[in-house]
């Protein structure tokens, strides 16, 4: 019986990214996007002509009701759930310095990208103990795909930034709670990724990378992004738990 991933975004960018390479390597999927099915047609049969069996869940991962819907489909499908990957994030409206930017902004940013991903894992979670506590063999684990952003300053998208600081200190509690059954929680922090959450500053990261923003001059890519993430759920750092992995090219490495 083939291994069950939920990746939240997982339609689109990074995360479709992601799920082309679980599905590369033997998973079946649940795929999370807030567009109608008819929209994302084109996007699930190329994972499925990978030889995955995929089941679209749509609903906003902010909300609380469309969460507990998404598992109970899944759950109904497939019987069981192996890996979460919580990817799915959006940016500012308007990217405003904090000296000006909106509570109402705040809020919806941390709605999306650490409050729903927080309680999405909560939920996912005691279904992994359940199966782990009926099935001593079972392996399953927790991604979380943040952003240099959670420790790299950005003024003007600061609500950007405090979500993902604290979807990595999210990561941290729930590996420390998950420890005693064995379910590793990671967290993997893209740098600049060339998608369509980026498209309109193109030239602006162009320029950057051209004038030695990261060590190795490109931009990043969602293939990048799933390679690391594939490795992890797959297993292959059991004794990891609580890291983070970078995918930035080096852009954070300090230097002189």
């Amino acid at each position: 019986m083939k291994r069950v991933a939920f990746i939240t975004g997982g339609s689109r960018g990074i995360g479709y990214g992601i799920a082309r390479h679980l599905a590369g390597a033997g998973f079946d999927l649940a795929i999370n996007g807030v567009r109608p099915e008819t929209a994302v047609t084109e996007a699930l049969d190329g994972l499925r002509a990978l030889g995955a069996e995929v089941l679209y869940c749509p609903g906003d991962v902010a909300s609380a009701e469309a969460r507990t819907a998404m598992l109970e489909k899944i759950k109904s499908h497939f019987g069981r759930l192996h890996v979460l990957v919580n990817n799915a994030g959006i940016a500012p409206k308007e990217r405003r310095d904090i000296l000006e930017a909106t509570e109402e902004s705040f809020q919806h940013l941390l709605a999306t990208n650490l409050q729903g991903p927080y309680f999405l894992t909560q939920a996912a979670a005691n279904w992994l103990i359940a199966q782990k506590s009926g099935s001593p063999d079972f392996w399953g684990c927790i991604v979380n795909v943040s952003s240099i952003s959670a420790t790299v300053a950005s003024v003007n998208r600061g609500e950007y930034c405090v979500a993902k600081a604290g979807l990595s200190m999210a990561t941290q509690l729930f590996a420390v709670r998950l420890g005693e059954f064995d379910i590793p929680v990671y967290e993997v922090r893209p740098g600049v990724i060339k998608t369509d959450m980026t498209a309109g500053v193109t030239e602006k990261y162009d320029k950057l990378i051209a004038d030695g923003l990261c060590v190795q001059p490109r931009w990043g890519l969602p293939d990048d992004v799933g390679r690391a993430v594939t490795a992890l759920a797959k297993g292959d750092f059991p004794y990891s738990t609580g890291q983070v992995i970078l995918v930035d090219g080096g852009l954070t490495l300090p230097r002189l």
